[in-house]
């Protein structure tokens, strides 16, 4: 009995185990940013997988937490809210951290939402998140890898 019990522990133990390492592989990074006096908890989304899932299937993102997609350099970015339920906004962001322009975008929706030049990164908050703090094109995001 002593011997199925340990053995049953074992299995349980292996299968925790399992899940938390497969839990640990899909989790992203996260980062602080800061923009102005406003602190951001940040998903890191550096890898093509990664950016191309971002935000899909969520029901919802804290008050002060977002995402930021990574591209290796500057390239003409495009955000699209497909499988994407929580309503987002979109800072498109150059090297130096400023903010070049911010977009709205409508869940579960196929629209381009388009940087206006070639960037390296783009921070997506909670709708409104960027008007409602001032935080504007020409605002500076500091803390970008």
């Amino acid at each position: 009995m002593n011997r199925i019990i340990a053995c049953l522990g074992l299995s349980l133990l292996a299968s925790f185990t399992c899940a938390n390492s497969v839990a640990a592989e899909t989790a992203l990074p996260v980062i602080q940013l800061q923009a102005g006096m406003h602190l951001i908890k940040a998903e890191v989304a550096s890898t093509a997988a990664q950016r191309e899932k971002g935000l899909m299937h969520r029901s919802k993102m804290g008050q002060n937490e977002g995402m930021l997609f990574v591209f290796d350099g500057p390239v003409g970015l495009c955000m699209w809210m497909k499988n994407t339920n929580i309503p987002l906004s979109v800072a498109f962001i150059d090297d130096d951290g400023h903010i070049v322009n911010i977009e709205d975008m409508a869940p579960l929706t196929e629209q381009n939402h388009c940087a206006s030049k070639m960037l390296r990164y783009a921070l997506e908050m909670n709708r409104g998140w960027f008007k409602q703090r001032h935080v504007n094109p020409g605002s500076k995001i500091v803390g970008l890898p």
